[in-house]
């Protein structure tokens, strides 16, 4: 079991393990890296090769809890590059599902793209006041491959996910509150206490209860996650090697409009 890391900090204390994406000078952005590292470190926890009793997940820093993936690293991938990177990102969505300790996020800034879906694959969230979300990925030619398109509408509804991912808008922490993307927001200089309480008590009850309890309520809200995850991945893949793909991450890198053909 790995307990260096390039990318993020895991810290162990007592039976709560924080994870910290630990990017900052890039908005704790997603590398292939840290992908990498995250997968690695939830699918220990699914093993069972590392425990706790309750994991709190943020990001250094306070402006970006994470602003997605790296589309600097991004930039002229091929399509089969994009495709095999992407799978990292597919065996992290899937420990995160597989995953049996409760999952709370402080989500310390903004949160756009594959951070929302970070956010959104928490058991529950808590904002910093500052919080903006956004699923950002049409506005790049693509769509949420990890899982966002599953979740979103659980936590907010189906006619506002549409909105979110059709219009790619980036919200505010109190609209995130108002909609149920998080469930309380608290000063920036208070969220990792306000977080540290709240998994405190989740690690002081009965632990096995709390798992099981968890896996009663994640049957009841995503009996069928994985295979509508498998739905997503089908509909992401077709995305990949268009033109408007390729303009979207070029655009972003360039500083400017893109311009799509629907190619």
């Amino acid at each position: 079991m790995r307990d260096n890391f390039e990318t993020i900090i895991v810290d162990p204390q007592e039976h709560l393990t924080w994870i910290t994406l630990n990017r900052p000078e890039v908005a704790n952005a997603f590398n292939t890296r840290m992908a990498e590292e995250l997968r690695d470190v939830f699918g220990d926890f699914v093993s069972g090769a590392r425990q706790a009793r309750c994991i709190i997940l943020t990001g250094s820093g306070d402006r970006a809890f994470c602003a997605g993936g790296d589309l600097k690293q991004r930039h002229g991938m091929s399509d089969d590059a994009w495709h095999a990177q992407h799978v990292v990102f597919e065996d992290l969505a899937r420990a995160l599902m597989d995953c049996p300790v409760p999952l709370l996020g402080a989500i310390n800034g903004a949160a756009f793209g594959g951070g929302m879906e970070l956010t959104l694959a928490c058991d529950f969230a808590y904002a910093a006041s500052h919080a903006r979300f956004a699923l950002t990925e049409t506005t790049l030619g693509i769509m949420p491959g990890m899982a966002g398109t599953q979740y979103l509408p659980l936590a907010v509804g189906i006619r506002r996910a549409r909105e979110i991912v059709f219009t790619g808008k980036p919200f505010n922490a109190q609209q995130a509150l108002q909609w149920g993307l998080v469930n309380s927001i608290c000063e920036s200089s208070e969220l990792v206490d306000a977080v540290r309480v709240v998994a405190q008590r989740i690690a002081d009850n009965g632990p096995i209860a709390v798992r099981s309890a968890r896996r009663a309520l994640n049957h009841a809200a995503y009996a069928e996650l994985k295979a509508g995850y498998e739905v997503e991945l089908q509909a992401y893949n077709q995305t990949v090697p268009t033109k408007d793909r390729r303009e979207g991450i070029a655009a972003f890198n360039e500083k400017r409009k893109a311009r799509f053909q629907g190619d």
